[in-house]
Parts: structure tokens; C-alpha cells; sequence
């Protein structure tokens, strides 16, 4: 199985080994398991976030047509006056 160097700061380390000996397991073993499982909830969240998006599509009920909403958008537009006095005070 290959083999990496982590480098990491003691309060870290103390965390990881209070972590790995309260599940009976060794520091490698644990600092191995949270690698594997956060790529497992990021592979998830991703593909649920995305499945929940995909849900939404179509779902914005309007009378209006496309254009007419972008129009609106637009003309709801103010001016910034935040750099009004230049951009540096």
C-alpha cells in the first residue's frame, strides 16, 4: 500500500490521536478513513446538489416570457453611487 509524509502542527496531532484512539484504531488508519470519507461526501453532496437543481428546472411559474423578465430585470437596475467620490477616499 503506498505511504505519504503529512506534516501537520502537535494540536492537530493530539486531535488525530485522541480521534484514532477512541475508535480503537491506529493514527494511519484513521487519518486514511477521514481522507476516504470526505471525498465520499463531497462525490454525494455534489451529485445531490445537483440532482436537486436539475429538479428545479422548469419549476419558476411567470406569465411573463423570457424577454419580458430580463427587461424588467434591467430596467429595475439603479445606478452604484458607491465610487462616486472616486474610487479611493
Amino acid at each position: 500500500m503506498p505511504q505519504i509524509s503529512l506534516y501537520i502542527d502537535e494540536e492537530t496531532l493530539k486531535k488525530v490521536e485522541k480521534a484514532a484512539k477512541k475508535e480503537h484504531i491506529s493514527i494511519s488508519k484513521w487519518v486514511g478513513n477521514n481522507i476516504k470519507s470526505s471525498f465520499e461526501t463531497k462525490i454525494s453532496t455534489v451529485e445531490n446538489n445537483t440532482a436537486e437543481w436539475l429538479k428545479l428546472a422548469g419549476s419558476w411559474e411567470d406569465s411573463r416570457t423570457a424577454d419580458e423578465i430580463i427587461a424588467d430585470i434591467k430596467n429595475s437596475r439603479t445606478e452604484n453611487k458607491r465610487f462616486a467620490d472616486g474610487l479611493f477616499d
